[in-house]
């Protein structure tokens, strides 16, 4: 049986390219999630109460690696929960949430705890306290407890139809993106400034050469996401560079040659 949503019959129906996209490349749901989880220091744990019963709580983290290190009190509910049962899963939101939460990207990190020893509780410790500063008046308490998450399996919810999920072995191995987090004045400045660039991308190179407008809602180190407007409706596209990019400095003159191309294919067709 096929799930989906019951259309009741006056859904906006979302227009499809009609032309070839020159470059999709976009970040895997393992880089995805990476990204998520550096750009915040705060999630909801879910951990089992001594009955079985699920109890969600607001916590605090650092990332190990890329694994969440938890600093939490015996005192607290969720720190008696871990000490009895390992199975835990944090949820974490991005930090910049639209006006529609749930068109919002967000990803869960599921798996068991474990209490760090030896070299890696050190560095568990630095990670937590350079993650949440505050953390250094409480956090040798002898009622806290260090608590690394063993991260066993992740979701990443990109926002409506957009979701994927990862191993443990992928999300460890992936890097967060290095453009995201600082590309909000590049993207403001294209919007801005270069309406018509972006146009031209879209038609161009986004497959939508029936596109009226085009406005960029995203960065990241593979491409741009832009929203095009249509006579069909509204949607949404990828726009690669000619490479990945490593560094902020570099979205600059990626988005310059992406404007190049597409104007030169516009050329070549008039």
């Amino acid at each position: 049986m096929t799930l989906d949503h019951g259309d009741p019959g006056d859904a906006p129906a979302i227009p499809l390219p009609t032309a070839p996209l020159a470059n999709d490349a976009r970040p895997s749901a393992a880089e995805e999630a990476r990204t998520i989880a550096a750009a915040s220091n705060t999630g909801t744990l879910a951990s089992l109460t001594a009955d079985g019963a699920p109890w969600a709580s607001f916590i605090t983290y650092g990332l190990l690696d890329g694994a969440p290190v938890l600093s939490v009190s015996r005192l607290a509910e969720h720190g008696r929960n871990l000490a009895t049962d390992p199975r835990a899963s944090i949820a974490i939101v991005t930090p910049d949430m639209p006006a529609d939460p749930l068109a919002g990207t967000r990803i869960t990190l599921a798996g068991v705890v474990e209490r760090p020893s030896g070299a890696e509780a050190e560095a568990a410790r630095a990670a937590h306290l350079a993650a949440v500063p505050a953390a250094k008046y409480y956090i040798d308490y002898s009622d806290f407890t260090l608590w690394v998450l063993r991260v066993e399996r992740v979701r990443w919810v990109g926002g409506y139809g957009r979701m994927d999920s990862a191993t443990a072995a992928q999300y460890l191995a992936a890097r967060p993106d290095p453009i995201m987090p600082q590309a909000a004045p590049g993207i403001a400045h294209l919007n801005a400034d270069h309406a018509d660039a972006l146009l031209a991308m879209a038609t161009q190179l986004g497959g939508f050469p029936d596109a009226t407008a085009a406005t960029c809602e995203r960065a990241d180190r593979y491409g741009l996401e832009l929203r095009v407007e249509t006579p069909r409706g509204v949607a949404r596209t990828r726009v690669g560079y000619a490479e990945p990019l490593t560094e902020i400095g570099q979205l600059r003159a990626a988005t310059v040659e992406l404007t190049r191309r597409a104007r030169s294919m516009a050329e070549q067709l008039s």
